[in-house]
């Protein structure tokens, strides 16, 4: 039997027991934080829990969240440069403590299954409603920090700003208060507070007053006073990036410190017997150690070699010889999983089985009446993350406790894993967060911390870093699921399309997820999981009937989160079926989607920008054609175009004109960059990206096998921003869902083939 919405619904609020008469009724509690919050650095003083002024006036901003390469640190920075009137290099981000003041709220709020148009204002239903406040509260309590989701500029627009505007209040009421003067007569320029009588001081030197100086009435910077926000500015980061001086994960080095790599059993879920040659491998020169390391909740068992470096701990890795043995049930099969998957979908359509995501009207009655159905079943693969930088960490345990240095999503989470594995109390674990060669997701996962601290367990005393050479990362990641999903429509005698069906397939990551990282909240059944879905029952256009159906399944093959979760496949499978029944209803696919757009002005205004822009309609020189998408995922419009032709019958894209509602844009070259490096990353799967499984083996297990895009192969790319006086919402993921389908639908101008299953080449 399935779950009912408001069954659903209580799971999430009151899942871990915090749903309590009178907590309930309460307000989420403040994310300000006191001046004691922030650590003393460089004899700062702290203001709240997020601004601190050195003596010299510079002004430290607590960053929680990872940087990941998509820009987030330079973007807060500028929103308390904006509201503390400061240049942006006046803005120093410094690690933030482990404080509950930093939780993300808005990704936890956003996994709410809710159909946008009821979250638009004045559309929100009282449950809706009442969801979000109860979702905020219990985030605000649990306070977990996650760089995902898309969700840092949305989770913390409101909260920095409130922090930097309350910090410039106290600055302007400590300046009063000692020059006996009218606030109102008081300017800030550049971090200097000066009144026209000559007095002037900087921040750092009204700091100290500041710091017991009530705010006041505190007040926004008005929008038409911005000086930063809306104009592009270059990245904090790029500079020592540009030098080799930033420090990633990878670049940790401390004294003395000792170097490992590992090797799984080749097969998911399989184990390590023997050591054939272990006495050989560690009489090597400069082997100090092999290791079992503690299996992950798949149960795949690895070995560790640790050396003087890494170099000869991946040349003695290869040199070891063990005994593989197959999982128990044997292995899992990519293929076998993958027809298992459309054939679960086919037959939820026939006995109308899964989770109701959204229904609306009478879509199963009137497809049965039709006399004509369009039909359609598509699928997509397994994929990898296959960040540039490889899994790792480094660790230090001893008498003080536990120090981990790692390139994280969830530094809470992982700090709270480190103190699992050493058995001490987290207050004994220092997590330091560094730089991130790429994420994807798959640093929202805590396995490499994990072992990184099973082997420094070993070592006391010794820092140890821990790497996954490319093999392992390709073998044994947490990927993104595969998934099918069989799409049925009636059209009526004008083209329009009068029902709607989906009913999809495909394992749940949500729930694989909270078991692996936050255990203490996952619960013994399976709640729905709104990534299964999401792409699916959240379009947004005006079908009149409408059902979308989900069946979770559990393959066995280990899954995460991937770069825009749900939305990178099930975009294709939507928009690629919307442009199917364009082409039934004889209507160009431009004005078939616009035509269904007219309770939705935001997504038809990013659609005929992108449209406009691209020359849609125009002529193209032979041999080329044009394909569009939109989609809408994590709060933010997309509608790409790309212009394509074959070359030895391999896709080729020549250029990707892109349009953008994302809200405020606070950095546009930010935002450019990331529609830039989500085509990129977009094409490259859509190309070529594929996992295959055979009898629990990974085949994939380099580049090589699975090409990104070349420098080569790149297509001009235009990003275009649509004015908005919203709420930011994220960027680093929402131009990833929409490249798949446009591409399928250029190469079905292109050549009639319609393509239901990725990749494309």
């Amino acid at each position: 039997m399935g779950l009912t919405r408001r069954t659903w619904l209580w799971s999430v609020l009151g899942g871990t027991g915090a749903l309590v008469v009178g907590w309930s009724g309460l307000p989420p509690r403040s994310r300000l934080g006191g001046p004691d919050t922030l650590p003393s650095e460089s004899g700062a003083v702290g203001l709240n829990g997020w601004i601190a002024v050195r003596p010299d006036g510079q002004v430290q901003l607590a960053m929680p969240w990872a940087e990941i390469g998509q820009g987030v640190h330079t973007a807060l920075a500028m929103l308390v440069a904006e509201e503390m009137n400061l240049q942006l290099d006046q803005v120093q981000p410094i690690e933030a403590p482990h404080e509950k003041i930093y939780g993300n709220l808005a990704v936890l709020e956003a996994s709410l299954p809710v159909h946008p148009r009821h979250t638009e204002p004045g559309h929100e239903t009282l449950g809706v409603r009442l969801g979000q406040w109860m979702v905020r509260k219990l985030a605000r309590e649990l306070g977990l920090v996650i760089t995902g989701g898309s969700s840092t500029l949305a989770d913390s627009w409101d909260a920095l700003r409130l922090a930097a505007a309350t910090a410039r209040a106290q600055l302007l009421g400590a300046a009063s208060l000692q020059w006996k003067l009218p606030v109102a007569e008081l300017t800030i320029e550049a971090g200097v507070v000066r009144h026209a009588g000559e007095q002037q001081a900087h921040y750092g030197e009204l700091a100290a007053a500041a710091q017991t100086t009530r705010p006041g009435e505190v007040r926004f910077k008005p929008r038409d006073q911005w000086t930063l926000i809306g104009r592009a500015q270059p990245r904090l980061d790029t500079p020592a990036k540009s030098r080799g001086q930033a420090h990633f994960g990878i670049d940790v080095r401390q004294p003395g410190q000792r170097f490992a790599a590992l090797r799984h059993a080749p097969a998911l879920g399989g184990r390590i017997g023997a050591l054939r040659n272990e006495a050989a491998v560690r009489a090597m020169p400069g082997v100090l150690g092999i290791h079992r390391l503690p299996a992950p909740a798949d149960g795949t068992e690895s070995v560790a070699v640790v050396a003087t470096h890494t170099g000869l701990a991946l040349m003695a890795l290869r040199a070891l010889d063990f005994e593989a043995l197959p999982p128990e049930g044997g292995g899992a099969d990519s293929a076998r999983i993958l027809q298992s998957l459309q054939d679960r979908a086919r037959a939820a359509a026939v006995e109308d089985e899964g989770f109701s995501f959204h229904a609306d009207g009478d879509a199963t009655g009137l497809l049965a009446r039709s006399a004509e159905v369009v039909e359609a079943l598509y699928h997509a693969p397994y994929l990898a993350h296959a960040t540039m930088e490889p899994m790792n960490a480094t660790a230090r345990v001893d008498a003080q406790g536990v120090e981990v240095w790692a390139p994280t999503q969830v530094p809470g989470l992982a700090r709270a894993a480190a103190a699992r594995q050493a058995g001490l109390p987290e207050s004994q674990v220092r997590l330091h967060m560094t730089l991130s060669g790429g994420g994807f997701g798959r640093r929202l996962e805590v396995d490499s911390v994990v072992q990184a601290v099973a082997l420094a367990q070993q070592m006391p005393g010794q820092t140890v870093q821990l790497l996954w050479p490319r093999e392992e990362d390709f073998g044994h990641d947490l990927y993104r699921p595969a998934g099918a999903a069989l799409l049925r429509a009636a059209l009526d005698s004008q083209g329009r399309i009068r029902a709607l069906s989906i009913h999809s397939a495909g394992d749940a990551i949500t729930p694989r997820w909270m078991a692996r990282n936050v255990p203490w909240l996952s619960g013994p059944v399976d709640t729905p999981d709104k990534t299964a879905a999401e792409g699916l029952f959240d379009l947004p256009y005006a079908i009149p009937n409408q059902r979308m159906r989900h069946v979770a399944t559990r393959s066995g093959v280990p899954i995460g989160n991937w770069r825009s979760v749900g939305h990178s496949h099930n975009a294709f499978f939507s928009e690629g079926f919307i442009d199917e029944l364009a082409h039934a209803a004889k209507r160009d696919p431009l004005a078939f989607r616009l035509a269904m757009l007219d309770d939705a002005p935001r997504h038809a205004a990013v659609l005929r920008l992108a449209a406009e822009q691209a020359g849609w309609g125009q002529a193209l020189p032979a041999g080329r054609a044009r394909g569009l998408a939109l989609h809408e995922s994590f709060g933010s419009i997309v509608a790409l175009v790309l212009e394509v032709s074959l070359d030895g019958g391999r896709p080729r894209v020549h250029r990707a004109v892109c349009a953008v509602d994302c809200g405020t844009a606070i950095n546009p070259d930010g935002i450019a960059q990331q529609v830039e490096g989500s085509i990129i990353f977009g094409l490259s799967a859509a190309l070529s990206g594929r996992i295959d499984i055979v009898a629990g083996v990974v085949q994939q297990t380099n580049f090589p096998t699975q090409m990104p895009l070349t420098l080569r192969e790149t297509p001009r790319i235009e990003t275009h921003l649509v004015a908005s006086s919203r709420a930011p919402t994220g960027m680093g993921e929402p131009a990833v869902p929409p490249v798949a389908p446009a591409l399928a639908n250029a190469l079905f101008v292109l050549n009639g083939r319609r393509l239901r299953a990725l990749p494309l080449a």
